[in-house]
């Protein structure tokens, strides 16, 4: 079952035991617990560790590879012979590649800037009840780059799916600010409920917060280790 990706917390709350009814209907031997673990990982990707705090935070970002074209003053750069999941490039200059994070928001205007150019070339594209929606996730469209610009990896952009499907207009060439600022204020709210209702059923290990704070614990263990090497 294809869980709803929802952008502001009245939604969610609202659809939730809608949503779990069919998550039964669809997994026969199965609990809210591996619902709320399902939801718990749709969400986990937007949310990171304060320390400081002791609680989670939205950080609705991604890291792509800006790709351009080698120049003698650019520093801290690697070489980029393969930009696009591993497949090397059959032009003869390489792109060089600077790692950048950007937010989720700039991502999507990223991919619908791609699929509108896709559109705009192919005259029948949104024929037949096709819309935006139907080539989020179409490889070649995806990965596609002219010239210099994201270097998109497949397989990373398949976390953004959900978010996309959600956030993403049926047509048009801009995404909704509006409708972005509101997700950013529920991710905190969201990640809460679906926290507090595993506590419910005894499943503290399986929370948003605990996951986030394992992972934001190895960062800082393996940044710990690094530094100990280059010293």
């Amino acid at each position: 079952m294809e869980l709803p990706f929802y952008l502001n917390f009245k939604d969610f709350e609202s659809y939730y035991y809608d949503n779990l009814e069919k998550w039964f209907e669809e997994y026969h031997n199965t609990s809210e617990t591996d619902y709320l673990k399902a939801l718990a990982a749709l969400y986990s990707p937007y949310l990171y560790y304060n320390f400081a705090e002791d609680r989670v935070q939205a950080d609705a970002s991604i890291e792509v590879k800006d790709c351009f074209f080698p120049y003698h003053e650019k520093i801290g750069i690697s070489f980029c012979t393969s930009c696009e999941n591993g497949k090397s490039s059959k032009k003869g200059l390489s792109h060089v590649f600077e790692w950048k994070t950007v937010s989720m928001m700039e991502y999507a205007q990223h991919i619908l800037d791609k699929i509108n150019r896709y559109c705009s070339k192919n005259s029948n594209a949104l024929n037949g009840g096709k819309n935006i929606l139907d080539y989020i996730n179409e490889h070649d469209i995806v990965t596609s780059r002219e010239g210099v610009g994201y270097c998109i990896n497949y397989n990373k952009h398949q976390m953004a799916v959900p978010f996309l499907k959600a956030y993403l207009p049926y047509y048009g060439q801009t995404v909704n600010m509006a409708i972005y600022r509101d997700f950013i204020f529920s991710l905190v709210e969201i990640a809460e409920f679906i926290d507090q209702k595993l506590k419910t059923v005894q499943a503290f290990e399986h929370t948003i917060y605990v996951h986030s704070r394992s992972e934001a614990k190895f960062k800082v263990q393996m940044s710990r280790q690094f530094l100990t090497l280059c010293n």
